[in-house]
């Protein structure tokens, strides 16, 4: 759980790192901006901040704001029954983001998974993208990321988002965030 403090403290942090990466959000989007700890209350380890453009049920489009060293979980996005899962591309706006998918791990990765957690982190295979690079993950990748030194922001292009379906390696994960009103 996080607090609203937290909650409104990461808004504010997320917004000012679009502003210097050039990213114009209108007054409408500040406000639905997400802050999502994964419930497990370590936001600066590991987190998202996200602000949603437009999620039809074709086509998803997203800003996905990392303060440094911030970690997504490992996750993939299922096929359920006929239902392919969300195909997604990330394309690096500001920083560096590091991705780690299946295939052979690599030798000496940038990143290393949250102290405490690195049983639940699975996938080895790490692709760097810096500002204008580009990766497209297929439906059922395991998948996580973790941004560099200075954070990063990441625009990420799918099929529709639904992130109720999205599953996690790490079985305390709750993907929609729980803000506490203190």
């Amino acid at each position: 759980m996080i607090t609203r403090e937290q909650y409104q403290a990461a808004i504010g942090r997320a917004a000012e790192m679009l502003k210097r990466a050039g990213i114009v959000l209108t007054p409408h989007e500040r406000e639905h901006l997400e802050v999502a700890d994964f419930g497990l209350n370590e936001l600066e380890k590991t987190g998202l901040e996200i602000i949603t453009y437009v999620n039809t049920e074709r086509v998803c489009a997203k800003e996905i704001v990392m303060f440094p060293h911030q970690t997504c979980p490992e996750h993939w996005h299922p096929t359920v029954g006929a239902k392919l899962g969300k195909e997604e591309t990330f394309r690096c706006r500001w920083g560096t983001v590091y991705l780690y998918i299946p295939g052979e791990p690599s030798l000496r990765p940038a990143c290393a998974p949250p102290v405490g957690s690195e049983a639940y982190y699975t996938v080895r295979h790490e692709v760097v993208l810096k500002p204008g690079e580009q990766y497209t993950l297929h439906p059922d990748t395991p998948h996580w990321f973790q941004a560099g030194p200075e954070g990063a922001i990441v625009s990420e292009f799918s099929t529709r988002s639904t992130d109720d379906e999205d599953r996690f390696t790490d079985p305390r994960i709750r993907r929609a965030p729980e803000v506490q009103n203190n």
